[in-house]
């Protein structure tokens, strides 16, 4: 099972789209500051997960995410989707 993620910074409300097999090492990855684009911009939260089967679909979704370059399309995604994870 593989992961499709994003952060939200608590400090700049700055999102951060990754994909991963462990959610919960590699959330904590990023608090530690073991992961460069997102060590010293956070506390960051978790706000949106989707679930693949395979790591190519959950690359797939990260890089279509990633392509709209839309903070306005992470924010709507966000809030259709409350609650369901």
């Amino acid at each position: 099972m593989f992961f499709v993620y994003i952060l939200r910074s608590v400090s700049s409300g700055a999102f951060y789209v990754g994909h991963t097999a462990d959610l919960v090492q590699r959330i904590r990855e990023h608090e530690t500051g073991r992961s460069h684009y997102t060590k010293g911009r956070g506390p960051w939260e978790l706000v949106y997960v989707e679930v693949f089967p395979t790591r190519a679909e959950a690359m797939n979704r990260e890089s279509q995410i990633k392509r709209r370059k839309s903070k306005r399309y992470i924010e709507k995604l966000i809030e259709e989707n409350q609650g369901e994870w």
